[in-house]
């Protein structure tokens, strides 16, 4: 993710400010810091017990956060099956370190064969899996349009998988401390995606969770927008409930196992501010107990302890709820007015198209939409990645583009990713970071920016020539 000195710099190219529609931060002035300042006031207390605040954390997490949180997500997904007990919650310092934390306590690299991703895929997950142990085992799994993963090439990739040579347990991860290591991992955010904003159907979440208990497959998804969701058909500003999420629907289905097949990772970074290092994850109450017992918090206890007595005082306070109905989801549903207006006017004349797709018709949330530049470009064999290093060289406009969401080692996803069709032709653009007036002024240079790279490309330059951009 971008250094926080990048992403607040204030100039580039002269007296052009930077404007940055890659960074997938909220704006500071958007973080719920009065309600931490309330909590702060509160558990400190000079009546408080300090033992349960300032010492080390159960494993698990602040036990009244756990509750907290499973009464939250009861109210936000009205699961089928019933009401969230606190077993099924474990607190974690946010879904990138619970996602660390998982691949240590449930995988082992000499037996799992494949760390299918979704493509595109967030890329920062990438490095995490890398970490632990993963190098050169994961695969890209194409979206398919608005299923958003295509099962289909899933199958496949699984049946070959099946038929090498693999030992039959696992080689590392052995003993009483690991009582299930699955024998492949799925990563995906099924809801708001990042990159592609698109969010999966619900049958084919189902047909997922079909499959991931035919083969063993853990199913990560990063669940982190979905609170953020409104309608453009109402003058209102209420959330609209989320799908069901994986973790959701393999619990309702019949069949579910001891440790289940999928997991919701979950963050307050989006809806409190990245600052506050705490996340939970939802899975089945044997496999968060497990989760708790990984190393790092076997020695200090549930990470972001004091945090999470922050967290858990905004939530039985409200304070969180009318943060993102009061703040959040009116001040986003607005910047996304804005940035869709000046697409649909600048932009699309040009030929470049909007991709995402919401849960329903007329649904938009989360942090970013996807557009696809204009087919100009992949006849001339220019990407995406081109156009946005011009975009920051020349406009002072950072942009991510589709080469950054390539599954890390897999050749495979890189070809997908530079046909005519594939996603290195697409941008996502963020509308978190900037006020709206910036968004407005970040697509008129955009415009231009795309204006003068096909002049130039039509006159016969060479525009990728020097042109070098990094992804941080």
């Amino acid at each position: 993710m971008s250094s926080l000195s990048s992403a607040l710099a204030s100039t580039r190219n002269g007296d052009k400010p930077l404007l940055n529609l890659q960074l997938g931060w909220p704006s500071p002035r958007l973080c719920g810091r009065q309600g931490l300042l309330i909590g702060a006031i509160s558990v400190l207390d000079d009546n408080a017990n300090m033992a349960p605040i300032l010492l080390y954390g159960p494993n698990k997490g602040f036990p009244p956060l756990c509750q907290s949180v499973a009464d939250w997500l009861t109210n936000v997904y009205k699961p089928s099956a019933g009401p969230l007990d606190a077993s099924r919650i474990c607190i974690t310092n946010g879904a990138s370190g619970s996602l660390a934390s998982m691949m240590l306590k449930f995988s082992d690299p000499t037996y799992i064969r494949r760390i299918f991703m979704v493509e595109p895929t967030y890329f920062l997950a990438c490095p995490i899996f890398e970490d632990t142990g993963f190098q050169g085992k994961l695969q890209g799994i194409p979206e398919n349009g608005p299923d958003c993963v295509d099962i289909e090439f899933l199958r496949e990739q699984l049946k070959k998988a099946e038929a090498e040579e693999w030992p039959d347990v696992p080689l590392q991860k052995t003993g009483t401390s690991y009582h299930h290591i699955y024998r492949y991992v799925l990563y995906c955010t099924t809801t708001y995606s990042n990159p592609s904003a698109k969010t999966m159907p619900v049958h084919i979440r189902e047909s997922l969770v079909a499959l991931a208990r035919e083969f063993d497959i853990l199913l990560i998804s990063d669940d982190v927008y979905d609170f953020l969701g409104w309608s453009t058909e109402t003058d209102n500003n209420e959330s609209v409930d989320p799908p069901p999420r994986l973790v959701d629907i393999d619990r309702a289905l019949p069949g579910s196992t001891a440790f289940g097949n999928a997991i919701s990772n979950g963050s307050f970074a989006k809806v409190i501010g990245p600052g506050i290092r705490v996340g939970w994850v939802e899975a089945t109450p044997a496999f968060c107990s497990d989760l708790g017992l990984v190393g790092s918090s076997s020695s200090g206890g549930a990470p972001s302890h004091f945090a999470s007595t922050l967290v858990d005082r905004m939530l039985r306070s409200n304070d969180l709820q009318q943060l993102i109905s009061t703040v959040l989801i009116p001040e986003y549903r607005r910047r996304s007015s804005v940035l869709m207006l000046a697409i649909e006017q600048k932009l699309l004349p040009m030929g470049y198209t909007v991709e995402a797709t919401g849960p329903r018709p007329g649904t938009v949330g989360g942090y970013f939409t996807y557009m696809r530049i204009p087919a100009f470009f992949a006849e001339h064999g220019v990407f995406a990645k081109t156009l946005a290093g011009i975009a920051l060289r020349d406009y002072s406009l950072r942009i991510a583009f589709g080469h950054m969401f390539v599954v890390a080692g897999d050749e495979g996803s890189l070809e997908r990713a530079e046909t005519v069709d594939g996603f290195a032709y697409c941008l996502r653009l963020s509308w978190a970071w900037l006020e709206a007036e910036q968004i407005e002024e970040a697509i008129t240079r955009l415009a231009e920016c795309t204006v003068h790279t096909q002049r130039r490309i039509q006159q016969g330059e060479d525009v990728a020539k020097g042109v070098e951009i990094g992804i941080r």
